[in-house]
């Protein structure tokens, strides 16, 4: 772009900050920008580079010609083309991301049913064991019942009943 990593960095430092924060990161003091941030920053130079040939567009269409536009038209394109690729390749790894997703959510599920298969088993068997028990403890209640009358000593045989 013909511009020094000064200019760049004061830039972003400038009014593209708040712009290009999210495409960036710092590791051991040094600045690194990802492709949109890249972008980004192109874009911005690319509207400067405009809004200031506009005043000497006419010089230079006298002197050269038309060439100035096509390379500004070729680096339009060119950022242009970077963003769309970035994109992309932003919606591949979203895709493959949503597959895993998806993957994770279906093992999820499989494990949320035998969850409850085990639940409702564990239910029922809970169940059978407190109603067995219910009916052992009234059989076992009427054996009691019986028993002391069946084991009445001799002095009650004699004397009572």
């Amino acid at each position: 772009m013909g511009v020094s990593k000064q200019a760049v960095y004061k830039r972003y430092k400038g009014k593209l900050h708040t712009v290009c924060a999210p495409y960036t990161h710092t590791e051991q003091g040094v600045l690194y920008l990802s492709e949109q941030a890249e972008t980004l920053i192109k874009q911005d130079f690319l509207k400067d580079d405009r809004s200031n040939g506009a005043h000497t567009d006419t010089h230079t269409e006298r002197s050269i010609g038309a060439v100035p536009e096509q390379s500004q038209e070729a680096g339009v394109v060119a950022v242009l083309q970077a963003t769309i690729d970035t994109l992309q390749g932003q919606l591949e790894v979203k895709d493959r991301q949503i597959e895993e997703l998806n993957a994770r959510l279906a093992e999820v599920s499989a494990a949320l049913l035998a969850a409850q298969q085990t639940a409702a088993a564990a239910q029922a068997l809970h169940a059978g064991t407190i109603q067995q028990q219910l009916l052992t403890g009234e059989a076992g209640a009427d054996q009691q019942g019986q028993e002391p009358e069946q084991k009445r000593g001799w002095f009650s045989k004699l004397f009572g009943k």
